[in-house]
């Protein structure tokens, strides 16, 4: 309501004008036209209770005038559009207009009550003219101006009442607030007959009324109950504009919401989803986190794990960005430690959820070959440590199975590929045990824990090099394994220089990963018989001669994250520690 508004409330209609207004309101409404006038000259008379008289004239009425309102209120809801109401009840937008103006009306919580929810009543879901559009500004700003505004009334009042206007502000705000409470609360199920119009329509309205009043913290609980409650029919969505304005508002830290309240608004807004994922991606890949433990705790604060356990439709929206992401970066470490992490950090999620429901895995992963889904989703530490040579060796033959009849498929087949390669990078603590089991295999029995570490880093095959890179990842291998004998001497720094020179030119020629050397690397040093010094050694000088520093600083605390997180035996543990931290410090002394 605007102040040109006000003032023609102000200046009020003569007796002659308010007797057309209600030329109209006749038996068919259930008002008698005597009683209507009389409410309405009152509403007229009362004006914004300015004076001492006015304000106990009104406080003596307010019980009569919370029994009209609640008649006006039921015929209200009998209508089946605002321009009928308008039309039926002609007098009905100057009444409500006049006593929101009215702060002795408006502080009587009964009161307010009744004329919020007659407002309401009044709201178009759909406008479907001029009028109604016009209606449905001049609602919302009754609203937030009587949420907002100090007027002189306002501080007139406030004084009476021995109150400072920001407190009676707050007041009754918070007042306002409860009251959309309760009218969000109701459902279709609480409607007396199907003559009523469907409580679902304030669902709406007050959506558009909390877009103001944002970042108001005593909104908080209206906006989390907007977006939790339950679409129980067609009329309860909320205004688009209303789910805009709150992510805009959460991305910018501008308010604050519940866990829930949050998930429900990704449930809502596919774009709040994707720019919440969006945003994970942006500051994982620009600042890349130190350590493995610091990406889980960024992943987890995300909430975005918990949303996706909880919603399949969320959990296939964030990995199709994944994937693309995915296919745009294949070979970037950090993204594919963050979709690893995630998908942990899911799995748990999803384990704690379904201790209440039980949902399928096949319906979160329905592009996955079943062959494969169970096994690599099945953690490492959930069978012994002597059974995850089998698995590998089992796990390794269904993907060259699958890999090699797709690859001979053309376009097709090259899609099950990256889909199989993305449940693995998914799943990538298997490739981890791998790297581990690798530091003691035999040479008859390397070959599939070398094939599955060389498909992790290489799965597009492109120019057929897989079977090249394989080679190579195999004679890198025959080095550390010499190198990291028991019963070998120290190697000298010629030698290292030389196994140094040896991987450089593997990964020119053979186009073969980083990553992939530096992770066999590591394993060696943390899980071979040599003395600790020696591992250093061997780790600090090899890392430093190919610029891989960085790298072998994230697989060291790679391992020791996984295998604290998995609780090995005590002996394990306390060795993995003491090498890990050897480790790190010699690294830190090269990255210097």
């Amino acid at each position: 309501m605007n102040a040109t508004y006000r003032h023609c409330c102000a200046t009020g209609h003569s007796a002659s004008t308010m007797s057309q207004v209600l030329t109209h309101t006749g038996p068919t409404t259930g008002l008698k036209p005597q009683e209507a006038a009389f409410w309405l000259g009152k509403a007229v008379e009362w004006g914004q209770a300015e004076s001492p008289d006015l304000q106990r004239d009104t406080c003596i009425h307010l019980g009569r005038l919370r029994a009209f309102l609640h008649l006006l209120l039921t015929q209200m809801q009998k209508q089946s559009s605002t321009t009928e109401t308008m039309r039926t009840l002609p007098f009905v937008g100057q009444f409500l207009g006049r006593l929101s103006w009215n702060p002795c009306v408006t502080a009587d919580a009964e009161s307010r009550s009744l004329l919020f929810q007659c407002l309401w009543s009044l709201y178009s879901e759909e406008p479907q003219n001029a009028v109604e559009k016009k209606a449905n500004q001049w609602i919302r700003n009754v609203f937030c101006q009587l949420a907002t505004e100090e007027d002189s009334a306002t501080h007139l009042l406030a004084k009476h009442v021995g109150l400072p206007p920001k407190e009676y502000h707050r007041k009754v705000l918070r007042k306002m607030l409860c009251l959309l409470m309760e009218e969000v609360g109701q459902s279709c199920s609480s409607l007396s007959g199907h003559e009523h119009r469907c409580s679902c329509d304030s669902v709406f309205a007050a959506s558009l009324a909390c877009i103001s009043l944002l970042t108001r913290p005593e909104t908080a609980p209206l906006i989390g109950a907007l977006l939790q409650r339950p679409v129980t029919c067609n009329r309860a969505a909320l205004s688009q504009d209303f789910l805009d304005a709150v992510s805009s508002a959460y991305s910018r830290k501008h308010v604050t919401l519940e866990a829930q309240s949050v998930v429900c608004l990704w449930c809502h807004s596919l774009t709040s989803l994707e720019g919440a994922v969006m945003s994970l991606l942006d500051s994982v890949l620009s600042s890349p986190a130190s350590t493995p433990l610091s990406l889980e705790d960024t992943v987890t604060h995300s909430l975005l794990p918990k949303a996706c356990s909880q919603h399949i439709s969320i959990f296939l929206v964030v990995n199709d960005i994944f994937r693309f992401m995915l296919g745009q970066v294949e070979g970037n470490q950090t993204l594919l430690s963050l979709i690893h992490t995630f998908t942990l950090c899911f799995l748990r999620e999803l384990t704690a959820l379904q201790t209440q429901e039980c949902v399928s895995l096949k319906a979160f992963f329905p592009r996955t070959p079943q062959s494969l889904l169970v096994p690599l989703l099945t953690h490492s530490s959930e069978m012994d440590h002597e059974a995850w040579h089998v698995h590998l060796v089992r796990v390794t033959t269904v993907l060259r199975r699958l890999i090699e009849d797709d690859e001979e498929e053309g376009s097709r087949g090259q899609c099950n590929v990256f889909e199989t390669w993305f449940l693995l990078v998914q799943c990538a603590d298997w490739v981890e045990v791998a790297s581990q089991l690798l530091v003691s295999a035999t040479p008859h029995d390397c070959g599939p824990l070398l094939w599955l570490l060389t498909f992790y880093h290489h799965p597009t095959n492109r120019g057929h090099h897989r079977t090249q890179q394989l080679m190579a990842a195999r004679e890198t291998w025959d080095h550390l394994l010499s190198i990291f004998l028991v019963s070998a001497p120290p190697p000298p720094t010629h030698r290292l220089q030389l196994l140094a020179k040896l991987i450089l030119s593997r990964i020119q020629q053979a186009s073969l990963s980083s990553l992939l050397f530096v992770s066999l690397l590591v394993n060696f040093a943390v899980f071979s018989q040599v003395t600790v010094v020696d591992a250093t050694e061997i780790v600090g000088k090899v890392a430093q001669q190919t610029g891989l520093v960085r790298e072998a600083v994230w697989s060291v605390n790679m391992v020791g994250f996984r295998l604290n997180r998995d609780r090995p035996p005590s002996g394990l543990s306390d060795r993995v520690q003491l090498r890990t931290r050897a480790l790190l410090d010699i690294l830190s002394q090269g990255a210097t």
